[in-house]
């Protein structure tokens, strides 16, 4: 098998000659299509084409009609008139994504073969900078159509096995997945993909159904509330039994699961839980971020500074100023950091002592300790 990650099929990819076709396989719910369109976002930056469109079409929904077009005739000759999506591959630049290849029909399949081999159907041709890719599902637990050798001679052929870490910082990234559903993944790989002794027709989990259940919830706003009474019908029908035990069980717990890069990077979707933790977590979590920063920044990006400082205002007045000291606890050895540090967080220090805003900037200074330099002396 030629598998391949995500990371490494978004690097390759673009680099591929445009009229080499692409083709994905691999089991349902591991996000073929979306990565499709990943890799479409960056073709598009490489050769800077403006509104690089995907066309998506399902073959297995698909008649031969639907595929080829409709005769006409001036009353001498009859020509095919293209359908209305292949016509705009053959205007401008797209990416023209032939989903559900071996679940076609035999005539879909061979009129695909014409595109895929060249890059033609009826003599209405792709324009030059379109691309074609297309996936199937290729496991023994789908009821699909064989690939003719010569078509699947004509792709460049990979066997998707994204990693879970692919699939983790899709999440963060793209910000589609819940906070603490990334959390739960990560602390347990093994409830991401559906398991290989599932039975048929088993509700399981997969990437796909993680990404529903996270809309659902969201949506639904009780993401961050398992006490509430839909919490865990909702989960069953999404991810099944088993997976939705162990979601719901890692939700109820969840107050102790804040880690020092959630606050980083991403407070505004955590904060709500900040709020409501006691004192005592809060301080568990100040210990958190203080180790993350020490070894993760050098310097704050705006974005990490905006997190911090709504952080720290977030927290009691005795725990700023706990969290202040942490944070600058390097001294001189970090004190690019330290300054960094004081920039966004100086300001909800001096609240807790009353200092007014406009006196901020003459008022503290990061917790560092400077040698002090030998004068010099005069020579007499």
């Amino acid at each position: 098998m030629t598998t391949m990650t995500i990371k490494t099929f978004t690097a390759v990819v673009p680099r591929l000659p445009r009229t080499t076709s692409v083709l994905l396989r691999g089991a349902h719910g591991i996000g073929k299509s979306q990565l499709v369109r990943q890799v479409a976002t960056k073709i598009a930056d490489v050769e800077g084409i403006q509104d690089y469109e995907v066309i998506d079409r399902r073959l297995s929904q698909m008649t031969e009609g639907d595929m080829i077009g409709l005769p006409s005739t001036d009353g001498e000759v009859t020509r095919f008139n293209p359908p209305e999506w292949y016509k705009r591959a053959c205007d401008k630049p797209v990416c023209l994504f032939l989903d559900e290849l071996n679940r076609a029909t035999p005539e879909v399949m061979q009129a695909a073969f014409q595109v895929v081999l060249d890059r033609e159907l009826n003599g209405w041709k792709l324009h030059p900078q379109t691309r074609v890719f297309s996936a199937i599902n290729h496991t023994a637990a789908y009821t699909v159509n064989e690939m003719d050798p010569a078509l699947l001679d004509r792709f460049w052929t990979i066997d998707l096995t994204p990693s879970i870490e692919d699939w983790l910082t899709w999440g963060r990234k793209e910000g589609k997945i819940h906070h603490a559903m990334i959390d739960f993944v990560s602390a347990n790989e093994k409830w991401l993909d559906t398991p290989k002794d599932t039975e048929p027709g088993k509700v399981s989990p997969s990437r796909r159904s993680w990404e529903r259940l996270s809309n659902a919830l969201c949506e639904t706003g009780i993401a961050d509330t398992p006490e509430d009474e839909a919490f865990y019908p909702l989960c069953l029908g999404y991810v099944g039994t088993e997976a939705t035990i162990a979601f719901h069980s890692f939700m109820k717990t969840i107050d102790n699961q804040v880690s020092g890069e959630d606050v980083m990077e991403r407070y505004q979707q955590i904060k709500s839980k900040i709020v409501k933790l006691g004192q005592e977590k809060q301080n568990i979590v100040i210990e958190k971020v203080a180790e993350y920063v020490i070894k993760q920044c050098k310097t704050l990006t705006d974005e990490q500074g905006t997190n911090l400082r709504d952080f720290m205002i977030d927290l009691p007045g005795e725990l700023r100023v706990s969290a202040w000291s942490k944070l600058t606890a390097g001294g001189v050895e970090n004190l690019e950091l330290a300054k960094s540090v004081h920039k966004w967080c100086v300001t909800s220090i001096l609240d807790v002592f009353g200092v007014k805003n406009e006196n901020a900037a003459a008022a503290a200074k990061p917790n560092v300790v400077l040698e002090a330099k030998p004068s010099k002396k005069k020579s007499k």
